[in-house]
């Protein structure tokens, strides 16, 4: 896997990419648009992805889970459309390292592209204007937003 040198707590990691990766994996389909991820998610309706005012609510299944960090939400799909750009598709199933077969590819528009993009480089700037600082030490997420700069650069550069 391509992004692999990228994965860890940051990326698809964390209590909200893990919740992300299931709900991906709970669609079982072999495409997913990302304008459909942004308004599943609700994360288009945000005015800010520094502050997630409100938790991001996920249908898995027949239940729902919350995603609480909008940036969480926007650095892991830009890793996973990295990994399409690259191979093509990405296996879901090896990141939650379970026995199900998932491999989906992720497709974008160009205003997507735009979208995610600018928060990439927003994060990237002034990573301690994001509400994940309440997680996560000044350290971290320093070295979240020095990685999620690089799968930017990768991804749009």
């Amino acid at each position: 896997m391509y992004i692999e040198k990228y994965l860890d707590n940051y990326i698809c990691g964390s209590d909200d990419g893990l919740t992300f990766l299931e709900y991906l994996e709970s669609k079982q389909t072999k495409v997913v648009s990302a304008g459909d991820i942004i308004a599943e998610t609700g994360i288009g309706k945000l005015n800010s992805f520094q502050n997630t005012d409100y938790p991001l609510v996920v249908s898995i299944g027949d239940f729902e889970a919350e995603i609480h960090y909008a940036i969480t939400l926007i650095t892991d799909l830009a890793a996973l459309l990295l990994e399409c750009k690259v191979n093509g598709s990405v296996n879901i199933s090896e990141l939650l390292e379970d026995d199900f077969d998932c491999v989906i590819s992720i497709t974008a528009t160009k205003q997507e592209h735009e979208l995610i993009n600018k928060a990439l480089m927003d994060f990237a700037a002034e990573p301690l204007k994001y509400d994940l600082c309440e997680m996560v030490g000044e350290e971290e997420i320093s070295e979240m937003s020095r990685v999620c700069e690089e799968i930017r650069k990768e991804l749009y550069e």
